[in-house]
This record gives C-alpha cells, sequence and structure tokens, in this order.
C-alpha cells in the first residue's frame, strides 16, 4: 500500500512506539491524526514531523466512549480513513499478587477493550475508505506468555484473536486486518519492568526500528508482522511443542519472579 496522501489514524502517538510511528509514516507522506491522553506529549510529536502541517492533535482518552465516539465524528468530516493503527497500550508487569485487581482491569480496557470498540466506532468509514486497513500493534507477549507478564500476555492473545477473525470477516469489504507483534521495546512504558528485563536479559529494540517493521509491512500488505530473529523461531517452537518452552520459561524466569516477590511462597 502507498502511504504517500493516506489519512492516518494513531492511538497513543505521544512517546514510544506510537510517536516512532507518526514519525516514520509521515516520511512517506502519509497525513496523520495523532490521538492520545495528553496534549502536550501529541504536540511534540506533531512538532518532529517533516512538515507539521500534517499532523492534526486528537485529546482523548480512548477507553472512555464518549472519546471514541467524537473521534468518529471528526473522522466523518475529512471524508475518509486508510490505516487505523490500534498501539495504544498499557503495561503491569511482575509476580502475581491479589491487590493489582484494578491494574489488570485498566490493562484490559486500554489494551484489549478500547482498540475493539474503537475500531467498531470507525468500521463504517473504513469500509467507505475501502481499501483501507487495520494495524493492530500486539507484542511477542501475545505469542510466548513469560511468567511476570501473565495479564499483559491475555491481553495481547485477545488482541491477536480478534485480529484473526476480524481479518476474516472484513475480506469482503476490502478492509485488510494487519497485527504486529514487537518484542520488547526501549519505551516509556518497559520502564515498568526494567528490573525484570535486565534480570532476564531481555533484550529492548529501539522504537524507531519497529516502527520502521511496522510501516514496512503496511507497505508491503502484510497479514502479521513479527521482528526478524530467533523469536520467529520460538512462536513456531510454542505452537508445536509447548512443553519444550514451558520449562525453558520456567526454568529461566523461577528464580526472577521470587526474588521480585514480595508474598511468601
Amino acid at each position: 500500500m502507498p502511504l504517500d496522501g493516506k489519512i492516518v489514524l494513531i492511538t497513543g502517538a505521544g512517546s514510544g512506539i506510537g510517536q516512532a510511528l507518526a514519525r516514520e509514516l509521515a516520511s512517506h507522506g502519509a497525513r496523520l491524526l495523532l490521538v492520545g491522553r495528553r496534549v502536550e506529549a501529541l504536540e511534540a510529536t506533531r512538532a518532529s514531523l517533516p512538515d507539521p502541517r500534517h499532523g492534526m492533535v486528537l485529546a482523548g482518552d480512548i477507553t472512555d466512549p464518549h472519546t471514541r465516539a467524537a473521534l468518529a465524528t471528526k473522522v466523518s468530516t475529512l471524508g475518509r480513513l486508510d490505516i487505523l493503527i490500534n498501539n495504544a497500550g498499557l503495561v503491569e508487569t511482575g509476580p502475581l499478587r491479589a491487590d493489582d485487581a484494578f491494574r489488570r482491569r485498566r490493562m484490559v480496557e486500554i489494551n484489549l477493550l478500547a482498540p475493539i470498540e474503537l475500531t467498531m466506532a470507525l468500521l463504517p468509514i473504513l469500509r467507505a475508505s475501502a481499501p483501507a486497513r487495520i494495524v493492530n500493534v500486539g507484542s511477542m507477549f501475545g505469542d510466548i506468555a513469560f511468567p511476570g507478564f501473565a495479564a499483559y500476555s491475555a491481553t495481547k492473545f485477545g488482541l491477536r484473536g480478534w485480529s484473526e477473525g476480524l481479518r476474516r470477516e472484513l475480506a469482503p469489504s476490502r478492509v485488510a486486518v494487519s497485527y504486529a507483534a514487537p518484542r520488547g521495546t526501549r519505551t516509556p512504558a518497559a520502564e515498568g519492568f526494567a528490573e525484570l528485563a535486565s534480570a532476564l536479559a531481555m533484550p529492548l529494540d529501539p522504537p524507531e526500528k519497529v516502527a520502521q517493521q511496522i510501516v514496512a509491512g503496511i507497505r508491503r500488505g502484510a497479514r502479521d508482522i513479527y521482528p526478524n530473529g530467533p523469536e520467529r523461531w520460538f512462536v513456531l517452537l510454542q505452537r508445536l511443542m509447548p512443553g519444550l518452552i514451558d520449562r525453558v520459561l520456567i526454568r529461566r524466569t523461577a528464580g526472577v519472579i521470587a526474588a521480585l516477590s514480595t508474598e511468601p511462597a
């Protein structure tokens, strides 16, 4: 898909992968709708574009149905939407604790329910703009669930399943769906699991590299966008030999999780 002149809406555009996606897409001539909660961060993203006039700031919390309705109304006034990128996400990790129920629920709302409902709100204009594309930014943790990432993985497994079903249902309407699964990325969200990532020797990619991979996948019309490297083999092993992955991850992480836990075993 050529990107020059395409209208692209990006959630979570104020930092991390979302900000890097905005810059990368703008370098290919896309017109951007930058969505996020913090106006200042979105304005900083817009200012960093090759031509800030090609970015529009739309601030709001996408977990709020009123925000989603307002976004749909605004996009409708533009006449079309070529690409929707559901990128906004929250990462809550660490040993399982019963008193973290609010954090788990908030993560489900942001990582899974919000992209589902935002997609539904914008689907009429995506269909009217077809050929169009929905890009759901998941994670390698949506294929391989690590200890310490159980609830986060659940949201990304869910997003991957949503992407699969959505792709097949929307195919006749020429609205394509891509699922992107970056590995750990050096973003503000990653600061919350820095200790765990360090203890597990988990590699973290710069957001610019992740954005380049995702945009390259969009341009070639990719069904799935995974990092190039050993992670691809890990996904295959997870599907063919899950017991082997169980043994490897349990052995690798048991000591780390125990050390991080503040609750008695």
